[in-house]
């Protein structure tokens, strides 16, 4: 089986050099594993910085929007500080990452919640059809299938593996430009205007994950 950690692109991932003044706010709210997409951004050059400040998120050249955890916690979280609002006003280029991606949709099964609404998607729980073959989390690499031409996939292989650790996914909708099979096809990315959103860790995800990163620093 191929190591899916170890394909090589034709471009330098390893020498990304973003503008010295270009700013990366990663956005803080109540959600664990965000220190490691800092190391991702910190490994391609970029200058991020992790805050919940609204004039620093309205400043920011680039906004990332990563986490794990609850959403009805979050988005308490994000109502409490208006951030919420900030969200559905950015202009700037915006990538959401695993809870991320789901807040971005309209509601999420989680406990209910009414979540952001920039993607008018609903995001559901696993059930899984055989207990025996298909486990809850999904967790472990995947593969990213039916990629739209678009540039935050731009040189990527075929059918790239990306890591994926959820329990609830988005819907396929016209706004996914990759999905992912597993029990169901889902959103394994969605984009609307210029917001992008990835189910998948891509600060996880070797080499395909970095190349996502710096897709998005490029843009």
């Amino acid at each position: 089986m191929t190591d899916v950690r170890c394909w090589v692109f034709t471009s330098d991932i390893g020498h990304l050099t973003p503008d010295n003044k270009m700013k990366i706010a990663v956005i803080k709210y109540n959600s664990g594993n965000v220190q490691s997409v800092l190391y991702a951004l910190e490994r391609l050059g970029a200058n991020a910085e992790l805050t919940d400040d609204p004039e620093v998120i309205r400043a920011a050249d680039k906004v990332i929007f990563p986490g794990q955890g609850e959403a009805s916690t979050a988005m308490k979280y994000l109502k409490e500080r208006k951030l919420d609002q900030l969200i559905a006003d950015i202009k700037q280029p915006f990538l959401g990452v695993c809870l991320g991606l789901q807040l971005l949709c309209e509601h999420s099964e989680e406990n209910d919640t009414e979540c952001l609404g920039i993607f008018p998607v609903r995001v559901k729980r696993f059930l899984p059809e055989n207990s025996q073959e298909f486990k809850v989390p999904h967790v472990g690499w995947n593969e990213l299938e039916n990629l739209t031409d678009t540039p935050l996939l731009k040189d990527l292989p075929a059918n790239p593996f990306v890591y994926y650790v959820h329990s609830f996914y988005a819907e396929l909708s016209e706004f996914t430009i990759a999905q992912t099979h597993y029990i169901h096809d889902f959103s394994g990315i969605l984009h609307r205007d210029n917001y992008y959103a990835i189910q998948a860790h891509p600060e996880k995800s070797g080499l395909v994950g970095e190349k996502i990163l710096e897709n998005f620093l490029s843009f």
